[in-house]
């Protein structure tokens, strides 16, 4: 009865662990993914907002490493591998939670954050290259302009790249700022960047969040399984 417990134990392990091999890929692209698409943005941001998706890509390489740690115990039945597998999980579980709490604790902390230095970045547009090609980056792509809107630029400095539409005459191709008549004129972008970035930092933390939960649950169910055998192997022996 033990050897046929152990057998079904072993092979569900070593398939569990196959999956979990391919899940660990699966954080490494959900990273990627979230970084690259946050990351253009970068100069906005501070290192900690960017933190959790180098995380996961992080994490997603251990996990990779540790389920092959877990299926060369399983199919060696090696007890110590397997419970040293067991540790490996509990403790990718506990970071992962770890990351996860500290995100939604300090969620105000951050924006309130990004919303300095974007003012900040603001003030040095006129006189800084990095910052009027991060700030015409940023209007393009989000279709926004200012920090909460238009009216964040002085009318004399507001870049051309706050302009949807070019009246003849007034904001030629080649003008270096966008006039118009009044802040919300229909010719400027009227959304604020930071609002437009924080959705999107919102919606790149709803996809780390969902990963994140799925990988715990199956980090759960893997210490189950590499308890439970190695508990088989130690009464084989």
């Amino acid at each position: 009865m033990q050897s046929c417990e152990l057998g079904v134990v072993k092979y569900i392990l070593f398939t569990f662990n196959l999956i979990f091999a391919i899940s660990g890929v699966g954080l490494i692209v959900a990273g990627a993914f979230v970084l690259s698409d946050v990351g253009e943005f970068e100069h906005f941001m501070e290192g900690r907002i960017l933190a959790p998706p180098v995380v996961l890509i992080v994490a997603g390489c251990i996990v990779f490493l540790v389920a092959s740690l877990g299926c060369y115990g399983a199919i060696r039945e090696s007890y110590y591998m397997l419970m040293a597998f067991a540790l490996c999980l509990l403790i990718i579980l506990i970071i992962e939670l770890a990351v996860g709490i500290a995100a939604a604790v300090y969620k105000n902390d951050f924006q309130m954050s990004m919303k300095d230095i974007m003012k900040s970045s603001m003030q040095r547009f006129e006189n800084s290259k990095s910052d009027r090609v991060a700030w015409n980056n940023l209007q393009t792509k989000l279709k926004c302009c200012g920090v909460e809107g238009p009216a964040d630029w002085p009318e004399n400095t507001r870049p051309v790249s706050c302009c949807h539409a070019i009246r003849e005459g007034v904001n030629p191709p080649e003008a270096h700022h966008c006039r118009a008549a009044k802040p919300e004129d229909e010719i400027l972008y009227v959304d604020g960047c930071f609002y437009q970035l924080q959705d999107k930092a919102e919606s790149a933390a709803k996809i780390l969040i969902g990963v994140g939960i799925g990988i715990a649950f199956v980090e759960v169910i893997g210490i189950i399984l590499a308890c439970w055998l190695a508990s088989a192997v130690k009464n084989k022996d």
